[in-house]
């Protein structure tokens, strides 16, 4: 016999019938998807590949195989991969802590991630490039040991390293959240040792967020400009990134030049990211059949 609470609620909530949805049919909700992204997406890339060879296939080869074009591709994408690789190995250091131990101001240090996100790249690109500069305070200190920061592709490399440290962190912490301590402590009660059972264990399963996590912070570095242009140098063949080349490039009104190493950009970048996004699906099935 039903409760009058399950009766109530009987009531209130009736049971839906298989065929109701609460949004439309596939066929309308997809038209409005593919609608949105042609409009957001589709159409404005659409518009740099055809402005990209307005002036010719020739003009189109002559731009991305110029030598300063070749130098700050290397320079972006480079640097983008050096500063996600190190967001992957600080990040989960990061996350690990923030979720797996109590200490006081913790909640300060768990906004502070969220820094990033909210200060304006300029503002971030001026005070890291105060903060590393030969008078600085740290780049005095460094440039001691022999090390220059500021104005060189180490200056970038700690610039993009800075602004995808969240994407990392807040992909980690969700999974190491969600993952069972009794796993570990099994692993451990057969023997494992705490290296053992984080390689064998916790690494198996934190696999695919890694993955997202530097997929994100790679994808945002590579477009990033307002933190890099101040630290950075700006120097061509040198610390000259490639959205610094396209901008320079459209304040010389030279837009199929522009447009050209814009899709280059594009092309690179949506190859790594499907590649990453394939090893992604790679880990989660490997994971799953465990």
């Amino acid at each position: 016999m039903a409760t009058p609470l399950a009766a109530v609620a009987h009531k209130s909530f009736p049971p839906r019938h298989p065929t109701q949805r609460v949004l439309p049919g596939f066929g309308l909700t997809l038209g409005y998807t593919m609608l949105y992204l042609s409009l957001l997406v589709l159409i404005p890339l659409s518009a740099v590949f055809v402005r990209s060879l307005g002036s010719g296939w020739s003009h189109f080869w002559d731009v991305v195989t110029d030598r300063r074009v070749l130098a700050s591709l290397r320079l972006s994408f480079g640097a983008s991969l050096s500063a996600a690789l190190i967001n992957v190995i600080f990040g989960l250091v990061v996350a690990w802590v923030l979720v797996r131990y109590t200490f006081p101001c913790k909640r300060l240090v768990d906004a502070m991630v969220d820094l990033p996100f909210a200060l304006p790249t300029a503002v971030a690109g001026i005070a890291l490039t105060a903060l590393y500069s030969p008078g600085g305070w740290l780049g005095a200190r460094l440039l001691a040991l022999g090390i220059k920061v500021a104005f060189t592709p180490l200056g970038i490399v700690v610039a993009l390293t800075f602004i995808g440290l969240p994407f990392v962190v807040r992909t980690l912490q969700p999974v190491l959240e969600d993952l069972d301590k009794e796993v570990e402590q099994a692993a451990a009660s057969l023997g494992a040792s705490a290296l053992q059972a984080f390689v064998r264990v916790i690494l198996p399963a934190l696999r695919p967020a890694l993955l997202t996590g530097f997929a994100l912070a790679f994808a945002r570095a590579v477009g990033e400009y307002g933190s890099v242009i101040f630290i950075a140098g700006n120097m061509p063949m040198k610390s000259e990134i490639a959205p610094l080349l396209i901008v320079t490039k459209l304040e010389q009104y030279d837009y199929a030049g522009a447009t050209a190493i814009a899709v280059v950009m594009l092309v690179a970048s949506f190859a790594l990211m499907l590649g990453i996004n394939a090893l992604q699906n790679w880990a989660l099935s490997r994971h799953g059949a465990r």
